[in-house]
């Protein structure tokens, strides 16, 4: 008989009531299980805003830095709503490419 690797038993024929009775153990350990999923699925979620967040705040920062170099610089052939614009499009760009996290 070969052994079963993920239980540690040998590979056998059940009877009705042992697969049942192995069912009902699989069902338990699962419902067990699930508070830990979902705070492990909260905590995935929150690091995702976090980053998100994150990734929001220095393309703020890179834009106005880009902006008062440009002031600097005394560049002022590049109009700001052109520049606001830009911005607005990378950031729509970047929240794009997030992809929500199964739920279901």
């Amino acid at each position: 008989m070969a052994d079963n690797k993920s239980t540690g038993e040998s590979k056998k024929d059940f009877t009705k009531e042992e697969a049942a009775q192995r069912r009902a153990e699989v069902t338990k350990f699962y419902k067990t299980n699930l508070p830990h999923l979902k705070a492990q699925l909260e905590y995935e979620k929150l690091l995702t805003d976090i980053e998100q967040t994150r990734v929001t705040r220095i393309q703020a920062q890179m834009f106005l830095a880009q902006t008062y170099a440009n002031s600097e610089e005394g560049d002022e052939n590049r109009d700001i709503t052109e520049a606001k614009k830009e911005f607005q499009d990378a950031s729509n760009e970047i929240n794009k490419s997030f992809r929500p996290l199964k739920t279901n």
